[in-house]
């Protein structure tokens, strides 16, 4: 078990971080929006504490999307006239004051669902906009290796205190934007504020294809084979975010616009799910 959760998360980092040298920035850009952090996590919860313990998590990491949403619309906001370290403290008060919240509702889909599709819309509506043209940066091997190392360290904590902190707590902490944390603030440094509000910006699409994947696990584990039901919540999740990614360049295509990809969003968007 120790041995899955030292290995688990950093592979799939590894691959989907890998994927637009291997494969091109398309299949990249695809890979990205799937539950490549949180996902495991889930899993091996599951296999510690059983498939209700999971389902339960699985409900509170489909909320903490508002959890998310709240980080990035702290950051981008504060980033226009602060520091890094001024926004990234704004970002966590942010996220821990929403995690809070979101602990203390009920634990139910209904809730969890419209938490999600509020944070969507919110984050969609009022994050700042930025005409800077934020494309794939180059993967250094210490980038590279601080994903997998930050992976590593957020599932053997969150795995490691499961019981102690339950599956409520267990729940947001899988979906914590520790790899978005990573992303802002050396974007922040290196490119400036315009940079971070269009990576952020670029977070939104993503969104769905994590939500399908936690609703199907909530739903399934209950009622089927933990493997089954997470080959199918994985299937799930691969459908919606091909159809968001069809229908976002569709939009683009008849308003004119240029739809671009925010810096290393192709291989790591998804480390904060």
């Amino acid at each position: 078990m120790l041995a899955l959760k030292l290995t688990l998360v950093p592979f799939f980092l590894f691959v989907v971080s890998m994927s637009g040298k291997w494969w091109g920035p398309t299949i990249a850009g695809w890979l990205a929006g799937l539950p490549f952090v949180a996902g495991p996590i889930l899993f091996l919860l599951v296999l510690d504490h059983g498939p209700v313990f999971g389902a339960h998590a699985a409900t509170l990491s489909l909320s903490a999307i508002l959890a998310s949403e709240a980080f990035n619309f702290a950051y981008a906001w504060t980033c226009r006239t602060r520091s890094w370290p001024l926004a990234l403290t704004a970002g966590l008060g942010s996220w821990l004051v929403a995690a809070i919240a979101l602990a203390s509702m009920p634990a139910s889909p209904a809730w969890a669902i419209a938490a999600a599709l509020v944070a969507v819309a919110f984050g969609q509506t009022f994050l700042p906009r930025s005409n800077a043209i934020a494309r794939v940066a180059p993967l250094s091997r210490n980038d590279l290796a601080g994903r997998m190392i930050a992976g590593a360290a957020l599932t053997v904590a969150v795995t490691t205190l499961s019981s102690a902190l339950g599956a409520k707590w267990s729940g947001l902490l899988a979906v914590f934007p520790l790899l978005g944390i990573v992303l802002s603030v050396s974007s922040h440094r290196a490119h400036g504020p315009d940079f971070v509000v269009s990576l952020l910006r670029g977070m939104v699409l993503g969104r769905f294809s994590f939500a399908a994947f936690c609703l199907c696990l909530i739903f399934a584990l209950p009622r089927q084979a933990a493997s089954l039901a997470f080959v199918e919540a994985a299937i799930l999740a691969m459908a919606v975010q091909w159809t968001t990614k069809r229908l976002a360049h569709a939009q683009h295509e008849r308003t004119g616009e240029v739809l671009t990809v925010p810096a290393s969003r192709e291989s790591a968007v998804n480390a904060e799910r």
